[in-house]
């Protein structure tokens, strides 16, 4: 695979970093993480707000309102933000490690949601 990704132009320590990512994804999906209590309320630390970012934020809360996002799936996908080297994390690339995690952890969001995390706003025809 590395070999693959430097014969299209990737640097090696882009490798390296997004080969890290992928197992520290593998490592969590494969622990056990605790669910949170149902009467529990999540509070964000600095780092995560700042790895986050307000887009990103209000994204996560919004599928977490909409019941996506369990709170075990939520603390997998704050995990591999907080993993992400740069800070503030984009939108875009938010929805992509919204997705890997899903696929990860063999999770499959419904239609609704798949159309949120590939189509553009500004591709998104209004009815």
């Amino acid at each position: 695979m590395v070999k693959k990704l430097s014969a299209v132009g990737f640097e090696s320590d882009e490798i390296t970093e997004a080969l890290a990512w992928l197992g520290g994804l593998r490592d969590v999906a494969d622990s056990a993480v605790t669910c949170p209590s149902t009467d529990s309320m999540r509070v964000y630390t600095d780092a995560e707000l700042e790895c986050l970012g307000p887009e990103a934020l209000g994204f996560l809360c919004f599928l977490e309102g909409a019941g996506v996002l369990t709170p075990v799936l939520r603390e997998v996908v704050l995990d591999r933000v907080l993993a992400v080297p740069r800070a503030p994390v984009a939108l875009d690339d938010f929805k992509v490690l919204l997705l890997l995690v899903f696929w990860s952890l063999d999770e499959e969001p419904d239609a609704l949601i798949l159309d949120e995390l590939f189509v553009d706003d500004e591709d998104r025809l209004i009815h």
